[in-house]
């Protein structure tokens, strides 16, 4: 068969333009030709800023920021590490979404072995999305803590009536901004929050070698140095688990890729040279798309780490959850007076913020998928879909707010979420290894990506089983 001949516009055409009828059908008359170089691909970047908003929000700002308080500057090259080695797995999986058009849990349904109707990694996935019901209560607290910091509403900073107060403001703001479902407003305000996040995190780091707080070349140099000091090895670990994409935010990416149109526009799979070339072309652009999204929470979760390992390791202080924001925030207000203090909290509820508008439109396609491949509903019949992921829209933050004002520091439940979610990581691996297989050889990608894969994979087993370990022991 002979390949169509590129359109010569298509690198000059908004990308909002591609966008029409169902991104979750794959129909000939919707192909587009990929656009080729960095210049016109950014164009289709969307999905990775996505992530990125959900990836540096309350678990980096809380969780880098107290590993940088424990360990000093010595493990900031981790965090480059820690984040750059999931990277491969959230591609591959993305890779087996636009080839087939499925979403994630699709794609993980079809790991044998099965049991039923269902895989045991829809199984596990089951167990940790139960368990990320009560824990992801933290993102709507979180996001309270920092509203009452700032505005205490005459109740005092971190007061319950004032964090409940902004705890039942904040569920009511996200579902009636986020109810409409539209793939571009979501991609447009969590870029907006993204950017907003890293230039305020960025201007504070920059900032503080003017302050008591300043650190030196030096510094950053140990910090790159790959020492691992024997007594931060359980930090270290920690870190590598904790930071950058977890198991989530590679299975909503799969939607988010879907849903921009990488695999409309690629097509259905006719077995054409020209179908491989535009697959191979659009996924080219969710590559890069992928490794922008990296860069900025990589740069934004080592600033938060820097925020920790200047500021409060000096002091000997290792504040934990809502009182982590509440330190750094006066300690600003210390040094850089009320200024700093409103800044610093004004980068924290955007990271915050970006986090709960990516996370709840993020679990809502995963929770309407697993119902349809339990047979509730026709995944294919769109109505249907949007409606559900409607439903869950609102039904989420619901619970998570409910679990927040009920439950106060759930230890218990945290370590159902640890175990789980340390299972799935490990799951989403092996996944992305199975998955592959299933992909035709050219449109699998070099030596170079599976290499990358196979690392990936083995590095999150061994954390998986690491994290289970250790939090049973614990």
């Amino acid at each position: 068969m002979t390949a169509p001949t590129p359109p010569s516009d298509v690198e000059n055409t908004p990308p909002e333009r591609f966008v029409t009828g169902d991104p979750y059908a794959l129909d000939a008359a919707a192909v587009k030709e990929p656009p080729v170089g960095w210049r016109a691909s950014s164009k289709f970047f969307g999905p990775g800023l996505i992530v990125s908003a959900s990836v540096v929000g309350a678990g980096e700002l809380i969780t880098a920021t107290s590993l940088g308080a424990q360990a000093g500057f010595v493990l900031l090259w981790l965090v480059f590490v820690s984040t750059i080695v999931k990277v491969a797995v959230q591609m591959e999986m993305a890779r087996y979404s636009i080839v087939t058009g499925e979403g994630g849990m699709e794609g993980y349904n079809r790991v044998p072995p099965r049991l039923g109707r269902v895989s045991w990694v829809f199984l596990m996935w089951a167990l940790m999305a139960i368990s990320k019901l009560i824990q992801t209560g933290g993102l709507i607290g979180g996001m309270a803590a920092g509203l009452s910091i700032l505005l205490p509403l005459g109740l005092g900073p971190l007061s319950p009536a004032a964090m409940a107060i902004w705890a039942v403001v904040v569920t009511v703001i996200a579902i009636a901004s986020l109810i409409a479902n539209r793939y571009g407003l979501i991609e447009n305000v969590a870029t907006f929050l993204t950017m907003a996040f890293v230039v305020v995190t960025v201007l504070v780091v920059i900032a503080l070698p003017f302050s008591d707080f300043a650190y030196s070349g030096a510094d950053l140099a140990s910090g790159l140095s790959l020492q691992l000091p024997i007594g931060a090895i359980g930090i270290a670990l920690t870190m590598f688990g904790l930071t950058g994409v977890a198991s989530e935010e590679i299975t909503a990416y799969t939607y988010w890729c879907l849903e921009k149109g990488y695999a409309r526009w690629s097509g259905p799979n006719d077995g054409s040279e020209g179908y491989r070339r535009r697959a191979r072309g659009w996924i080219a652009v969710m590559q890069k798309d992928a490794l922008v999204s990296w860069v900025v929470y990589t740069v934004s979760t080592a600033a938060f780490y820097v925020l920790g390992a200047a500021v409060l390791h000096p002091q000997g202080l290792f504040p934990e959850g809502n009182e982590m924001i509440l330190t750094l925030s006066e300690t600003f207000a210390g040094v850089f007076g009320e200024t700093g203090r409103v800044v610093f909290l004004i980068g924290a509820l955007a990271a915050l913020g970006s986090t709960i508008w990516a996370a709840i439109p993020s679990w809502s396609r995963s929770w309407a998928n697993a119902l349809s491949i339990v047979g509730v509903f026709d995944w294919s019949d769109s109505r249907a879909r949007n409606r559900w992921m409607r439903v869950f829209i609102a039904a989420l933050p619901i619970v998570w707010l409910l679990t927040f004002l009920w439950i106060n520091e759930p230890l218990v439940m945290i370590m159902i979420g640890g175990i789980a979610g340390g299972i799935f990581l490990a799951a989403v691996a092996v996944s992305a290894l199975y998955l592959r297989s299933r992909i035709e050889p050219e449109l699998r990608g070099g030596r170079f990506i599976h290499v990358a894969l196979i690392v990936s994979a083995v590095a999150i087993m061994a954390l998986g089983i690491y994290s289970v370990v250790t939090t049973v022991a614990g």
